[in-house]
């Protein structure tokens, strides 16, 4: 996978400047976070009878793994270079805009993350990201979410947003510096946005615990 890696940069990314870090070392510790971040995944692509099915054809598997390479460089050396080219061969690839310095949550879900911006907010454990969904600042400032959050297609969560914990966000809601309690699900577009009862639990239905 090093080498593909390789590979990808110097096809999309030739800018003539080499990889000045241990690659390989990222990308071990890349897979020990996908095999930690799939484990706790309930899908038939991600967790098959046990067995992680990490696959570098799969579109969502290989955002969060080029995610996992290049956050995992910047923290282990302080390079920016090459964390910033795979951010860039990630935005190229899958239309994904998720900065190497954002601290993603141990297990998130991607589904076709195209055109999706992954801003650098306080994110909980379980995080669900479709297709087209904006987490970003207003004045400078992010929101937190809490314990799993579905964010479904067309969502913008901006500013001083607090989310609690199992919260789903319908297609194409917006909020922004609105605070939403625990249990919710969220329809409309701030200020006339709405939220009812979420009945179904969004770990119950997406994800698996984690062991360790």
């Amino acid at each position: 996978m090093t080498a593909y890696l390789e590979r990808l940069l110097a096809n999309h990314l030739p800018d003539g400047r080499g990889i000045e870090i241990d690659l390989g070392a990222a990308v071990a510790q890349a897979y020990d976070r996908v095999e930690h971040c799939f484990a706790g995944i309930r899908r038939k692509y991600y967790n098959v009878g046990g067995s992680i099915a990490f696959d570098h054809l799969n579109g969502d598997h290989m955002a969060a793994f080029l995610y996992f390479v290049a956050n995992s460089a910047w923290q282990a050396t302080g390079d920016t270079s090459t964390p910033t080219k795979l951010f860039g061969l990630n935005k190229i690839m899958h239309g994904l805009d998720l900065f190497y310095s954002v601290r993603m949550p141990e297990v998130f879900l991607l589904v076709h993350p195209v055109g999706s911006v992954i801003g650098n907010a306080r994110y909980g454990e379980h995080l669900v990201v479709y297709q087209n969904c904006t987490v970003g600042a207003d004045a400078g400032i992010y929101p937190t979410f809490g314990d799993g959050v579905i964010l479904y297609s067309g969502v913008s969560v901006l500013g001083r947003s607090v989310i609690g914990d199992d919260v789903v966000f319908a297609a194409r809601s917006f909020i922004v510096n609105a605070d939403v309690p625990s249990h919710s699900v969220v329809v409309g577009q701030y200020p006339s946005h709405r939220t009812l009862e979420n009945t179904r639990p969004v770990r119950q239905r997406v994800f698996e615990p984690v062991s360790g």
